[in-house]
């Protein structure tokens, strides 16, 4: 190979992108997202040459936006996407999403483009230390040489490929931010660009630069990724073999939490606990986010909300599984940490901590596979003991009683409201129709009110940070690998990523909006500081009332004055406004049929609070 030309000239440039994409390809790198950008443009033009063979380019304005949508794609494929940016305060714009990424373990490469370091810390247009922006939440920061992209060598671009991409799928599964400084010219002309696609169009090798000695990659990491993950709370510790025993011979509850894996994968730890529920009887509380709502063969607790309230309830867990990340239910959280039990927490690929505090759990951070793997075989012939069907019959009679008065108490005919919404909406999509709900009211109002009856599906939600600054945007992310997502909001949390509309010429799969318009943040109506509103009329925790003219809808609803549809329109997007829920079902079939649509329900956020108060308080009423 010939060595690159110092210094550098554009083709050297695009010539040392496209090593990089390539080498990022032979890793298993699928899909682009390209921010706009001047100093990017070797890795945006490398995008480009590089679409015909397979990679898959998207384009965004929005940095902020572009990086939702590659973590939407991240979740759904179990692999990450990569997010190309220019330099300066676009990275900043990536960090909400790398946030998210970090929390939920959701893998996510980051491509930024940046100025050589001749040009850092000199007053340079744009410069920024934007290789600082990122690193307190990625896995990895990796640096190409600080001289510039093309001054590195091909199997320099290999090994940085490789250990982003690693990075990425390590464990937990994460962000990496990888730091490119370009230096200038970044444009290559018509000549050189013609030839250099005729390269890539016979297959020929790409000519890099080979001086190792002015080409090494430059690591900008304190520590490597085994250390990182040695100081990951709770990283050390994993439970030994006798700490991580239960005993299936006595009674016990499974409560599993959100699952953040793929579909393929999610299918194998139900087989898992399907197989452990046969041997153990032991029910299993499912979170709204565990997608194990409605599977076959699973005996599965929906209503524990209502059902953990009932007076007198000898409810006792005894032992408790517990699967996953913290569950979103308060009142189970409650319970988890008044259980006098022992408690095994078992993670898939995850060694941080994640009992939230509740508790002192051993742990288990390989999986629920391997933890039943190493049972022994004689262990599964045996059948559920006598003392631990009682418990599974009595919490199945209490789930079958709490649903049967849900069912009374939330009609889907009539003005719509939040918890009937949750209610209603399961039933009436079709079975394999994946769910988003976004943070706040919409994932737990599917947390307590959802119906256990309707078809098990893929359900979505984003609580490794609980934000609501990339809503739309991760839905369609999640629905262009989907091929059918639905997405539930709240009208403050669509507003806050309203440049998601933006996907709609993109979009390769379907997306439909269900929109709770209650002018404002309807979750901070469920607080106990509104004057004359809460558990206690406004009274806090401490017997204090809230002032009487504290300006509650300006200081925590923040109502905008925006009207929804009018604004989707102006992307292009086709919307509906619903009358009540009886116009729920023709509403979706319509939607359905669109590629991006958006449809809305107008619900009274205030009503609905104590619409919540109050279905909690017939149920401790004996349900009247």
């Amino acid at each position: 190979m010939l060595a690159a030309p110092t210094p550098p000239t554009a083709e050297a440039n695009l010539r040392a992108a496209l090593g990089l994409l390539l080498a990022l390809r032979r890793q298993g790198l699928e899909r682009l997202v390209l921010c706009p950008g001047s100093r990017s443009a070797p890795l945006a033009v490398a995008a480009g040459l590089l679409e015909p063979s397979g990679l898959q380019l998207f384009t965004a304005i929005d940095e902020r936006s572009a990086a939702f949508f590659a973590l939407g794609l991240g979740r759904a494929a179990g692999k990450p996407a990569a997010v190309v940016t220019t330099s300066g305060s676009a990275v900043a714009n990536l960090l909400p999403a790398v946030v998210e990424a970090d929390r939920g373990a959701i893998p996510l490469l980051l491509l930024s483009a940046d100025r050589p370091a001749r040009l850092k810390n000199r007053g340079a247009n744009q410069t920024v230390n934007q290789e600082e922006f990122l690193a307190p939440c990625c896995r990895l920061l990796l640096q190409a040489s600080s001289d510039g992209l093309a001054q590195e060598t091909a199997p320099g671009l290999e090994t940085l490929a490789r250990r982003a991409w690693q990075g990425c799928l390590g464990n937990p599964l994460g962000p990496v931010h990888l730091n490119l400084p370009i230096e200038e010219p970044l444009h290559i002309g018509a000549e050189a660009l013609a030839r250099l696609a005729g390269d890539l169009a016979g297959e020929l090798p790409l000519e890099l630069a080979e001086d190792s000695d002015t080409a090494s990659i430059r690591e900008r990491l304190s520590e490597p990724i085994e250390d990182w993950l040695a100081r990951a709370p709770g990283a050390t510790g994993l439970a030994e073999a006798e700490g991580a025993r239960l005993d299936p011979d006595r009674p016990g509850v499974v409560v599993a939490g959100p699952w953040r894996g793929t579909a393929g994968q999610l299918e194998r730890f139900a087989a898992g606990l399907i197989r452990w529920q046969r041997r153990s009887g032991w029910p299993v509380l499912a979170d709204g986010l565990s997608g194990l709502r409605g599977w076959p063969q699973l005996a599965t607790i929906s209503a524990y909300d209502l059902v953990l309230d009932s007076p007198g309830e000898p409810l006792g867990p005894g032992q408790l599984l517990r699967l996953g990340p913290m569950p979103t239910s308060r009142r189970l959280q409650q319970w988890l940490a008044a259980a006098p039990g022992p408690q095994l927490l078992i993670s898939e690929a995850d060694p941080r901590n994640l009992d939230a505090g509740i508790g002192t759990p051993s742990r288990w951070s390989q999986g629920l596979e391997t933890w039943l793997s190493g049972w022994p075989e004689e262990l599964w012939q045996g059948t559920p003991t006598a003392g631990a069907q009682a418990q599974a019959a009595h919490w199945l009679a209490a789930e079958a009683g709490a649903q049967a008065w849900l069912d009374r108490q939330l009609p889907a005919i009539g003005p719509a409201n939040e918890p009937a919404l949750s209610r209603a909406l399961g039933p009436l999509l079709p079975p394999g129709v994946a769910l988003m709900l976004a943070s706040s009211s919409p994932v737990r109002d599917w947390e307590s009110f959802g119906d256990p009856l309707a078809p098990q599906r893929r359900v979505y939600g984003f609580r490794g940070a609980s934000g609501i600054d990339g809503t739309l945007s991760i839905a369609c992310g999640l629905a262009e690998l989907e091929g059918r997502l639905v997405l539930l909001t709240g009208d403050l949390a669509l507003l806050h990523d309203s440049h998601g509309w933006l996907w709609k010429p993109q979009l390769g799969g379907q997306l439909t909006v269900v929109l709770v318009e209650n002018g404002g943040g309807g979750i901070f109506e469920q607080l106990p500081i509104r004057p004359g509103v809460g558990a206690s009329s406004g009274a806090s925790a401490s017997g204090a009332q809230a002032p009487s003219r504290l300006d509650f809808e300006r200081l925590f609803a923040m109502p905008q004055a925006v009207s929804h549809g009018p604004l989707a329109a102006a992307f292009g997007v086709p919307w509906r406004r619903l009358g009540g829920l009886e116009e729920l079902a023709e509403g979706l079939a319509w939607a359905a049929g669109e590629p991006l649509a958006l449809l809305e329900l107008r619900t009274d956020r205030q009503a609905d609070a104590v619409l919540r108060q109050a279905l909690r308080q017939g149920w401790r009423s004996g349900g009247s």
